[in-house]
Parts: structure tokens; C-alpha cells; sequence
């Protein structure tokens, strides 16, 4: 009886599998299932399918000229193909779109894209006549600027794994795409501009969004942690031009030298996590910040290396704001950067736990990251750069009292860091300081002292990192009235040739942060970019012991 039951159950549910494949099959390539029950499906793209694609351009002194089109049927995508870098003329991409529930009988659907100068039909013909293929039915059609977009009407086109579901556009000639699904077509748009306008590059998403990846970061097996801090990236839109490159003389484009010299110490020092401690767009020559983001994002996911960023002073001078690029960031596979709580001043205030080795649940080391603002609101009484304001504090102050309990747990010591962009004005005026090397530049910090140091030391963390003063390099810990070491404060040394670095021949720095959680120590050093020290690790020193700051051995 009870084998009579189990055969039939197999039975029952073998049927259904191949009733559900079948089923699956037929309405994959012929849509056969009513919209309510396919939105169910894997198959179906639950946001938009592209339907059409076009390109409008126009001058501002002809006042029949437009850029604007039926908005009831088109989407314009907000950047102009100009970059704002022409007087009087300005260009956009459009498209049409909807959602696959909304497509008729005979609606077309995207399902490829290219520019070219020649009609691509020619040379697929060439292709499939030499594999015996007939392609008669499909056709490209041109569009301005060089684009050709080749559409389907059959039924389940808006399903196939060719259905465009995003356009967009990137620019300049070493643009590249960073985004799951996402490919760049290769060929610049065909736009009359001179060149002093940076290319524009269409990329296109096709079929279902995925979720990024998001690593769960955890102390790896041997008790070891690894940070890499990139501090001052400075990244265009276009190659960008170096500032006080050496050696002087040599050809220098700025982004791919920083992004070389990025790529490299990833490479060599092979990091769990990366901070992006602000300033990682140029905005000024930046006027397409996504395009500066992508650079170094596809780096660190080509690597698979988690990250985590925060601004600074110039990031949001070009096309985003800060809002704006922290949506996007969010986006991205291997980012572990928040937008923080909306309730306190700034973007960019969280926090991040690694977790202890194997399975362990317990947070090991906990990294919190601030938002240091750009430029004071009050020039006149406070001179110079921003500060952390009073409700981050008491944010920082609420959290980090709050994982305290959750943070006992850890059967090893926990320990607390922080990163910031603009440094604290302890960097120069803490009490007793000393530093690891010298200062080589005047320290910008905030003229206002709004407490943060003290909340830090406070609270237990017991280190805080730096960019924004690009020369500087130095670690400092300053101490408390009893004689013991308060905090270690260092600068990252900027990363970046599109920045500044003129100061007494400056080489361009990446700091390094090695965490043994076996000891609760934290050893640093620095990586240069040019010179006879290339492949050496440069004043490495150990700044906390047991999980606390220690005096330094040279000290």
C-alpha cells in the first residue's frame, strides 16, 4: 500500500515537471500563457523592454530645431551628447519603451543594436549565407548619428535573451562598462562635434536585471584582513590631463596612469576590501560622472574585491550629486557602499562589519565611514572646509554604543576603525603629537573643531584615515592626559594624476592596512607609483596592538 502511494506520488510529480517544461517551452517561443500567469515566469522581464531607439540633435539659434520629442511615447535620456562642450548645438538619445504586459499584436521589440557608417544588413547577410542561415525577415533600420537598431515583432521576442532592456550612454574613447548584463557597442556615435567634445558611447542592458553581487565580508582563515585605502582618484570624463607628473617631460594621461597604478597594488597586495575615501571624480572635467565611476568600479569588480566609498569636496561638482551617484554606486556588483540614514546631514554614514573567520556570526572588525562635506557654510567666521556635523556624531556615537554588546561576543578582540575624506583639525593641532615621516603640505582641516576626534577616542576606535590633502602621507598618534596613546590619524597619499601634487616632487601613494586578528593588531605602509621604492612597502609601521593604538616602535 505504502509503495502504491510513493509510485503514485513520483508518477503525479514527474508529470508535472514535464507538464511545467512543456508549458515553460511553448510559451517561451510562442506565448501561449495569459500575461497574469507569465509575469510568473522566469522568462519574463519584470521592468521595461526597449521598443524603439533614436537620436535627436538641435541648435539653440534655430527656433524650429528641437531636441524634445512626444513624451508620451519617447524617454529622453538626460544626458546631452554634446556635454554641454558645443555653443549653440546639443544632442539626446530617446527611447521608447514598455512593459511586456503592454505589448500588442505587432509591436516591435529592440533586439540588437550597433553605429556604423554602413548598413550592418550587408555584411549579417554575408555571414549567414556562408552558414546557409536565411535572415531575410530581419532588417536594420537607421536611425541618426549612425545608429542602427534591429527590431522583431514575433512573438516571444520581448522573452529572448537578445531583448533589449536599457540604453544608455557613456563618453569618451577609454569609457567602459561596469554593470551586470550591460555591453558596450564599440563605435562612437556619429555626431558633428569637434574634438574637443569626448565620444559618446552607447551601452545596452539586455534581458533580465539581476541582483549584484554583494560578498559577505569575513577575516579570512589565517586570522589576516587586508585594506587598500584609495585616496584622490580624481577621474575624468576622457583621458584627463596630468598635474606635476614625474617624471617631468614624459606623455602622461592622467586616468589611465591612476588606474595603472590602481590595478598594480591590487594585484601585488591582493586586499579584502577597498576604500574609496573621496575624491574619486574630478568634478570639474568631469562633465559625466558615471562614466569617472565606472572607471574605477570595473577595476575592482574585474578583481572581485569588495569596496566601499565616500565623497569629497569634488565629487559632486560635475553632472551628480552626491544623492544621485550613491543610487548608482549602490547598484553595482562588489560595492558595499550605503546612502546612510536620510535623517542626518550628508551622504554617505554607515557602517560595515567583517565577520569573524569560518561560520562565524560575530563581527570582528567593524569600519565606519562619514561624510565630510565639501566647503565651509560660513566663510567668513569659519574659513576654508566643512565639518562633521553634530547629528552625525551623535549617529556614530548611538551605533557604535549599540554593537558594543553584539561586539563582546567576538571570542578574539574587536576592533573599530574609521574613514573619513577631509581630515580632523587633530591631524595638526592634537595634543602631543607625533607623526610616522613629515608633514609636506599645509593640513586643510575644517577651522570649526565639531568634536569628532573625541567621540572617536570615546568610543574605542582606534584608528581614522584620511585623503583630501593629496601630499601628505603621514600617520600621527596623538594621547590622552595619562600618557597612553589616543588614536592613530593617517593620510592615504593621493592615488590620482588628475590631482594636484606639486609639492617637493611628490609620488603618487596607496596606503595599505594589514589587520592580524589574531593579535588585534594593525600594521600600515605604503605603495608609490614611481621611483626606486616600486615594489617595496614604504615606512611600514604597526599602529595597534592588543586592539589598542601603541606608541610607534621608532617612537
Amino acid at each position: 500500500m505504502t509503495r502504491r502511494i510513493v509510485r503514485n506520488i513520483i508518477q503525479i510529480s514527474t508529470a508535472a515537471v514535464i507538464t511545467f517544461l512543456l508549458i515553460f517551452f511553448l510559451d517561451r517561443n510562442f506565448r501561449v500563457l495569459p500575461n497574469a500567469i507569465h509575469e510568473y515566469l522566469p522568462t519574463h522581464h519584470a521592468g521595461l523592454v526597449i521598443t524603439d531607439i533614436t537620436v535627436t540633435t538641435c541648435t539653440s539659434y534655430n527656433p524650429f530645431s528641437s531636441c524634445d520629442l512626444d513624451t508620451s511615447v519617447w524617454h529622453r535620456i538626460d544626458k546631452d551628447l554634446h556635454l554641454g562642450k558645443t555653443l549653440f548645438s546639443h544632442g539626446y538619445l530617446h527611447v521608447s519603451r514598455k512593459r511586456e504586459e503592454e505589448l500588442k499584436e505587432g509591436d516591435k521589440v529592440v533586439v540588437d543594436v550597433t553605429v556604423g557608417r554602413l548598413d550592418p544588413s550587408v555584411a549579417d547577410a554575408e555571414k549567414a549565407a556562408a552558414k546557409g542561415l536565411d535572415i531575410k525577415n530581419e532588417k536594420w533600420e537607421s536611425r541618426p548619428a549612425g545608429l542602427w537598431v534591429k527590431r522583431s515583432a514575433k512573438r516571444g521576442a520581448s522573452d529572448s535573451k537578445n531583448a533589449v532592456t536599457g540604453i544608455d550612454v557613456l563618453f569618451g574613447d577609454d569609457a567602459v562598462e561596469a554593470r551586470e548584463a550591460w555591453s558596450m557597442t564599440g563605435t562612437p556615435l556619429l555626431l558633428d562635434v569637434g574634438r574637443s567634445v569626448p565620444s559618446a558611447h552607447l551601452t545596452v542592458r539586455r534581458g533580465v536585471e539581476h541582483p549584484p553581487v554583494k560578498p559577505v565580508l569575513r577575516i579570512r582563515d589565517n586570522g589576516k584582513f587586508k585594506i587598500v585605502q584609495l585616496a584622490d582618484l580624481h577621474l575624468s570624463t576622457g583621458v584627463g590631463a596630468c598635474r606635476d607628473a614625474l617624471p617631468e617631460g614624459q606623455k602622461c594621461e592622467a586616468d589611465p596612469r591612476t588606474l595603472d597604478f590602481v590595478t598594480k597594488i591590487l594585484e601585488e597586495e591582493k586586499p579584502d576590501l577597498v576604500v574609496l575615501s573621496g575624491d574619486q571624480v574630478n568634478g570639474e572635467t568631469a562633465p559625466d560622472t558615471q562614466t569617472a565611476i565606472f572607471k574605477y568600479a570595473q577595476i575592482l569588480i574585474k578583481h572581485k574585491i569588495p569596496y566601499v566609498s565616500i565623497f569629497g569636496n569634488h565629487d559632486d561638482e560635475g553632472s551628480m550629486s552626491r544623492a544621485a551617484q550613491m543610487d548608482l554606486i549602490e547598484t553595482l556588483p562588489y560595492s558595499l557602499s550605503r546612502a546612510g540614514p536620510e535623517s542626518i546631514d550628508g551622504v554617505g554614514n554607515y557602517f560595515i562589519e567583517v565577520l569573524g573567520r569560518g561560520s562565524s556570526s560575530h563581527s570582528a572588525l567593524t569600519v565606519y565611514l562619514l561624510d565630510t562635506h565639501a566647503y565651509s557654510p560660513n566663510e567668513r567666521k569659519y574659513p576654508g572646509y566643512d565639518w562633521i556635523k553634530p547629528n552625525q556624531i551623535e549617529w556614530f556615537r548611538q551605533t557604535a554604543q549599540g554593537l558594543k554588546k553584539k561586539h563582546r561576543e567576538y571570542t578574539h578582540v574587536h576592533m573599530d576603525v574609521a574613514f573619513i575624506h577631509i581630515p580632523l583639525p587633530e591631524y595638526q593641532n592634537g595634543r602631543n603629537l607625533t607623526l610616522v615621516t613629515s608633514w609636506k603640505e599645509p593640513t586643510t582641516a575644517p577651522t570649526f573643531n565639531s568634536g569628532f576626534h573625541d567621540a572617536l577616542v570615546e568610543e574605542g576606535v582606534v584608528m581614522v584615515s584620511c585623503g583630501h590633502d593629496h601630499v601628505n602621507e603621514y600617520c600621527a598618534v596623538d594621547f590622552k592626559e595619562d600618557g597612553k596613546p589616543a588614536l592613530w590619524m593617517c593620510y592615504a597619499g593621493a592615488a590620482g594624476f588628475g590631482g594636484y601634487a606639486g609639492y617637493g616632487g611628490f609620488h603618487r601613494k596607496i596606503r595599505v592596512f594589514d589587520f592580524d586578528m589574531n593579535e588585534g593588531r594593525i600594521n600600515t605602509w605604503k605603495r608609490v607609483e614611481y621611483g626606486e621604492d616600486v615594489d617595496k612597502k614604504i615606512e611600514e609601521v604597526m599602529i595597534v596592538d592588543g586592539g589598542h593604538p601603541v606608541r610607534p616602535m621608532q617612537d
